[in-house]
């Protein structure tokens, strides 16, 4: 069967997802179980995968789930907690006194504290972190996912102290005698890993400058009471400014440290600086954006977990009065114990993954299944809400309300999961007696065939569709790690540069990847929008797959095409794109601030 076919099959469990999902606006409980058969029919069929490694990935596809059901759960139980406990609202009067704008509590949450639990844990975890947390706050479900999705972008490829390089690139690449030979000037195997990392902190640190204003714009223009971009775009100048002081230390440490630190570091440094500048006015927009009243938001905004301002905490939360620092205790013990255990330097990490339930072989398979409870980030979640009971003197009868409504809301994201990440396994699963490519092999083969020496711009592509599938930017590193090198190396470029773009674009994939929607919307009990909120990220992801991409032809092909390159010109285009948008986008806000305060007899006159 020809190259073109084969990637053509490939697309269809995806292309199922897409018209489902995203055309159709099915909800993620219908659209999954077809893209699920789909994968089956294709790997018993035309792949010619045996039946019981079908069943043995749709088995480790369903204890994947369950681990992923079990985080959530933390995540909710946790928020709860809080909720009954009256630390929420602690919480939220210590964010209104930095600002009452929505559009910088969004930066600071979603963006800083996001990045800063993805470079301690990644896999999602600051989804079920700073998504619910955004609720809490007063934000609609809708808006939270939204935000927390955009940015599983830039912190991404350093998540969980540098995991995707670390274990996603080396593990992709280790053991082929090319890439030995390519690797052999570097000296040690870590510093061909971080000359690797220092290229894509690189390429995130140009991209990512304009995550913050691409999140709050499409807050403001889809959840604001007047619809309009501008609105968003009048924080330009702090959502820049948030951007840098996150990037640019990340840089910097990237290149002085490696691949641990950079997300958790800059993240850091970016918290200090931003709330530093937030409190003192600096760089803050003349005006105070609010989302409109809760009685009108449309009813899909919503979802079950609710514990807005008006709502949080019952007659426990209004007798407790406590401090700042008494209120973040919980979530400083997650971001501590995520980080304790997550370093490698530490001895922590090894003593958690000590118990290890395993299950080798599933039915005489390749495929083994394996889950370490106490390293996961739901169990860190239930410490902390019992460090929440103890600490905020919770009576035990509001601690099983909040169980019991975490409960509730988890219950709904199950069939959507139960079929997602089955379907995931199967597809990376799918190596057969046909002796075609893997699927995900089959179909980035079929994009090089058409790409050519064009490749660097389609790399990130294929690692967004990596995540896409896979839920994880280190399993797509994984998958296609060695497949870009040898790319790289094909077409005549520097293939360090292939690898690097792959690692970008499956960063950039977490924002459209199914399962993680799926999973912070059953965070918040937001059910079946999952189309709607990838539908909100596709144009993003397609902006932070397309600069890489540009960037990286530049880069490698500058040297014999000389500057002006089709990757120079996409480049600037984009650029000057986004300065176009921006200042349209200020002038309409502009006009209509004018419109909004002018007489009648002012509002007939042309404007200039």
């Amino acid at each position: 069967m020809g190259t073109g076919l084969l990637a053509a099959l490939s697309l269809l469990p995806i292309l199922v997802v897409a018209v489902l999902l995203v055309g159709l606006r099915w909800p993620a409980s219908r659209a999954m179980p077809f893209s699920y058969l789909a994968a089956v029919l294709l790997a018993l069929l035309v792949w010619q995968v045996p039946a019981l490694q079908v069943a043995a990935a749709t088995i480790n596809g369903l204890i994947v789930t369950s681990t992923l059901l079990y985080i959530i759960l933390g995540a909710i139980l946790l928020l709860n907690t809080l909720h009954e406990s009256g630390g929420l609202r602690r919480i939220r009067r210590g964010f209104t006194n930095i600002s009452q704008d929505r559009r910088v509590q969004v930066i600071i949450i979603a963006w800083l504290f996001g990045s800063f639990i993805e470079g301690a844990a990644g896999f999602g975890t600051p989804a079920a972190v700073a998504v619910p947390l955004l609720v809490g706050l007063g934000f609609p479900a809708l808006a939270a996912v939204v935000a927390g999705m955009l940015i599983q972008s830039t912190p991404v490829s350093f998540g969980a102290a540098g995991t995707p390089i670390l274990v996603g690139v080396s593990t992709g690449l280790t053991g082929d005698a090319n890439v030995a030979a390519y690797a052999a000037p570097f000296g040690e195997w870590s510093a061909f890993l971080s000359a690797i990392g220092l290229r894509v902190a690189l390429l995130h640190a140009i991209t990512g400058t304009l995550i913050p204003l691409i999140v709050v714009a499409i807050m403001t223009r889809v959840f604001g009471a007047r619809r309009s971009f501008g609105e968003g775009l009048e924080v330009w100048r702090f959502a820049l400014f948030a951007a840098v002081a996150m990037t640019v230390p990340y840089l910097i440490v990237a290149a002085t440290l490696g691949p641990e630190f950079p997300s958790l570091l800059g993240s850091l440094a970016g918290l200090a600086l931003v709330t530093t500048a937030a409190r003192r006015g600096w760089l803050m927009p003349t005006t105070t954006w609010e989302f409109p009243p809760r009685q009108a938001w449309p009813a899909d905004w919503s979802g079950r977990l609710s514990v807005g301002a008006e709502e949080d905490g019952g007659a426990e939360a209004t007798a407790i009065q406590m401090g700042a620092v008494r209120a973040w205790v919980p979530y400083l013990v997650v971001a501590l114990l995520l980080l304790i255990s997550r370093l490698r330097v530490l001895p922590f990490g090894d003593w958690l993954t000590a118990w290890t339930i395993e299950w080798p072989s599933i039915l005489g398979t390749d495929i083994t299944a394996r889950v370490q409870p106490l390293f996961l980030p739901g169990t860190i979640f239930i410490a902390a809400s019992l460090v929440t009971v103890a600490l905020h003197r919770l009576p035990a009868a509001a601690y099983v309300r909040a169980w019991s409504r975490s409960l509730r809301t988890l219950g709904t994201a199950s069939v959507a999961l139960v079929f997602t990440v089955p379907m995931v396994q199967v597809f990376i699963n799918s190596d057969g007696s046909a002796g075609y490519a893997r699927m995900p092999i089959a179909l980035a083969d079929g994009v090089a065939a058409l790409a050519g020496t064009a490749w660097p711009m389609f790399a990130p592509f294929i690692g967004g569709l990596g995540a896409f599938v896979a839920g994880s930017n280190t399993v797509s590193n994984m998958m296609f790690a060695l497949f870009q090198f040898g790319v790289g190396q094909r077409i005549g470029v520097d293939p360090a540069w292939t690898v690097a773009l792959q690692a970008v674009g499956g960063a950039a994939g977490n924002m459209i990847c199914v399962h993680n929607v799926v999973a912070a919307s059953a965070v918040v009990g937001l059910v079946g929008r999952e189309g709607v909120v990838i539908r909100m990220t596709l144009l993003p992801f397609v902006y932070y797959a397309l600069l890489p991409g540009a960037i990286g032809y530049a880069v490698v092909w500058t040297p014999s095409h000389g500057l002006l390159n089709a990757g120079t010109l996409v480049a600037v285009v984009i650029a000057l794109g986004a300065v176009a948008l921006v200042r349209t986008g200020l002038w309409r806000g502009r006009v209509d601030a004018g419109a909004r305060t002018a007489t009648p007899s002012q509002r007939s006159q042309p404007l200039d």
